[in-house]
């Protein structure tokens, strides 16, 4: 194998994790949409929480996307 292939492989294994961002944005929503419903008095005291669940899950996507570039285009 050479060193091409193994970085296109490399690269499309840490991009893996934009699907995971993807699964974790979706929880964290639903999850605070299970609360609200369950409890809409207590919504808005949540929606803090809320963002910085969804700040936390792009991040994972975020750095997942900056290790496949580096992978493929760093020397």
């Amino acid at each position: 194998m050479d060193l091409a292939s193994a970085q296109v492989i490399g690269a499309g294994l840490a991009a893996i994790g934009a699907g995971a961002a993807a699964a974790g944005v979706g929880s964290v929503f639903g999850s605070f949409l299970q609360g609200a419903l369950r409890n809409p008095a207590a919504a808005p005291g949540q929606t803090t929480v809320l963002y910085i669940g969804f700040a936390a899950a792009e991040l994972l996507g975020l750095m997942a996307f900056a290790v496949a570039m580096i992978i493929l285009y760093a020397r």
